[in-house]
């Protein structure tokens, strides 16, 4: 089970971000662990069943959701945490300044102009699945995990993405359901794509 009170000083620091730059509304400020931070370490079931690995790079950030909390977690990992808006990666360095989060990288771009190929990618609230596949499937390394963070509504938007999960010679190899601790029902999915 995930500890909460780990993630009081890093829940204080987003806050006191939130205050200066839009990260999240003022009504989700009240659930930041519930819908955000909870909901971001949702990957520790894709974990549990399938690998870590050494890099992890998240498409799309915005607020940090999920790469601070998942560079919180996991010390092993080198998290780049991607955004094109730059006062929201100013607000992410501020972040990891305050709490010296060593393994977390911010970097101020779009996708298609950075280097290199990452172990796992994550993105959350991004876009469509098959738009972003995209974007992620050519900086996947080949037998790296693209975890897709997505609401309910997953049939139509795999069933959309299945020609540029063919062009990239990717497939979907498992959906991880799971709930997030609010009151009205909140599934969540997880939807794993690996590339051959």
């Amino acid at each position: 089970m995930v500890n909460k009170d780990f993630y009081n000083d890093y829940m204080k620091v987003f806050l006191e971000e939130n205050s200066k730059v839009n990260l999240i509304s003022k009504n989700d400020e009240k659930f930041l662990w519930e819908k955000h931070v909870f909901d971001s370490l949702g990957i520790k079931h894709f974990f549990d069943k399938y690998k870590t690995g050494k890099t992890l790079l998240d498409i799309g950030t915005g607020g940090g959701f999920p790469s601070v909390p998942i560079a919180l977690t996991y010390k092993d990992i080198q998290v780049t945490a991607l955004d094109s808006i730059g006062k929201k990666i100013r607000a992410i360095q501020n972040i990891k300044d305050k709490l010296n989060i060593e393994n977390l990288n911010p970097i101020c771009s779009r996708v298609e102009n950075i280097d290199g190929k990452y172990d796992i990618i994550t993105s959350r609230a991004v876009s469509s699945l098959k738009n972003i596949c995209e974007y992620a499937l050519p900086k996947l390394k080949k037998d790296g995990y693209f975890v897709a963070y997505k609401s309910r509504k997953t049939p139509e938007e795999i069933e959309d993405s299945t020609i540029v999960l063919k062009k990239y010679n990717a497939r979907i190899i498992d959906i991880i359901e799971y709930e997030l601790p609010l009151e009205e029902n909140h599934t969540r999915n997880l939807i794993i794509i690996t590339k051959k």
